[in-house]
């Protein structure tokens, strides 16, 4: 029987391109499959398939981060979607423009860019040094980014180290574990983001607090006054005091807003470590965001959290699928407020760090070479295609792009600049 014929056009996630057969669900004889699945699932996978259709999927939760670090060719559908694809179908599938087809190409699947050299500086096409570094959260992760060529360890995000038996965990535990993550990135830097809780990231050890509900709520440093968070997080600065002899590390605060509480916590911290290490802190909301030039009185470094960014600016949960439609990255706002953060802060470009999602997403990275910033923490697979369109990157072309998709007055303008499909991304929740 000839194949039904199928041309899905969903949210592109993760770059390249996969081509075999599709499975709905599943862990066992992955490997040569194009895997169809709900993104809660992605804990039981222990091998890695061809590809991830991901369904309702949202991509800026934690858990489709998961999918990211992978550097799995990734789209993510909707359930309508998903019905068409049948078990055994053959498609074609691309993680750069969100196209799932039964039109079955005869040409070589592009492969992975090859791996960037190690320690080899990286800059656009016109020579305008750019740096490419890797949030992890285990020594693999770690290990990996110095093979990809990342700069540094940009970000470990440390609340997703964990005791096997659920334990709140301790200054020795941390110090084995922030050990094995510095071991294994070494020589290069490691930033280390102290334990930043929040609602969609309770670990086990953790009892049930009332306010912990999304970026309104309670998480990061505001929890640090409740034990156990104080605890924790004291005892990660005790491991990282006895690592810093032996480990070029660097101190970050999550989710501070104001002024006079990155003042409290810096100086706070400061006392408890013995020498004196970088500090920086995160910026994850418009009002720190907007603050961010005042705060190189206080820090060394700042990190934008664009993922809770975002949900703060689009007052969308990250996390919730329904709302996937409102963080839109191509939505020509989020580029304007984006500008006027670097506009503010251009005297200290070199100094911010940009984490999360976006940077990652197809298209984008140009947009924020032309608004002027110059340091990206990201997952370490996704490292060579990141390279790859820096080097190809002129500053001048990315700079006159960056200013038509901050004039546009639509996403779809946006898309049909970056050469991307206008359905790849609805703007809002259509009945």
């Amino acid at each position: 029987m000839k194949q039904q014929h199928i041309d899905i056009i969903g949210i592109p996630y993760v770059p390249g391109v996969a081509q075999g057969a599709v499975q709905h669900g599943g862990v066992a004889n992955i490997g040569n499959r194009i895997l169809i699945l709900q993104q809660q699932d992605i804990e039981a996978i222990s091998e890695p398939p061809l590809g991830f259709v991901v369904v309702e999927g949202a991509p800026f939760s934690h858990t489709m981060i998961h999918f990211m670090s992978m550097g799995v060719p990734t789209v993510i559908i909707s359930e309508q979607q998903a019905s068409l694809l049948k078990d055994g179908m053959l498609v074609l599938l691309n993680g750069a423009t969100g196209q799932i087809t039964t039109q079955i190409s005869s040409e070589v699947v592009p492969e992975m860019p090859p791996v960037s050299e190690l320690g080899k500086p990286l800059a656009t096409a016109d020579g305008v040094p750019v740096s490419l570094r890797a949030s992890v959260r285990n020594q693999e992760a770690a290990k990996r980014s110095r093979l990809e060529g990342a700069e540094s360890i940009g970000l470990v995000r440390s609340e997703f180290i964990l005791p096997d038996d659920g334990s709140v965990p301790d200054s020795n535990f941390y110090t084995h574990a922030f050990g094995q993550i510095c071991e294994a990135a070494a020589p290069l830097p490691v930033t280390i983001r102290l334990l930043d809780v929040a609602a969609d990231k309770i670990p086990p050890w953790m009892a049930t607090l009332d306010g912990v509900s999304g970026t309104l709520g309670l998480q990061g440093v505001r929890l640090y006054g409740i034990e156990p968070m104080k605890s924790v997080y004291q005892a990660q600065l005790t491991a990282i005091n006895s690592l810093s002899d032996s480990y070029d590390i660097r101190v970050l605060i999550p989710y501070l807003v104001r002024q006079e509480e990155l003042r409290y916590w810096v100086d706070l911290i400061q006392r408890q470590l013995s020498k004196t290490l970088p500090l920086g802190a995160m910026a994850e909301t418009p009002a720190s965001a907007l603050d961010v030039a005042n705060w190189f009185d206080v820090v060394d470094f700042v990190a934008i959290g664009c993922n809770d960014l975002m949900q703060c600016l689009f007052a969308a949960d990250r996390d919730r699928a329904e709302l996937r439609n409102y963080l839109d990255p191509y939505a020509p706002l989020l580029w304007r407020f984006m500008q006027q953060i670097a506009t503010a802060a251009e005297a200290y470009l070199d100094r911010i760090q940009l984490c999360g999602v976006l940077a990652q997403l197809p298209g984008v990275l140009p947009i924020l070479l032309g608004l002027g910033y110059r340091a990206f923490s990201v997952e370490a697979k996704l490292i060579p295609y990141l390279r790859q369109t820096i080097t190809t990157t002129n500053i001048a072309d990315a700079q006159q792009l960056a200013q038509q998709i901050c004039a546009a007055k639509e996403s779809r303008q946006v898309l049909e600049l970056l050469g991307l499909p206008d359905r790849s991304y609805q703007p809002f929740l259509v009945p």
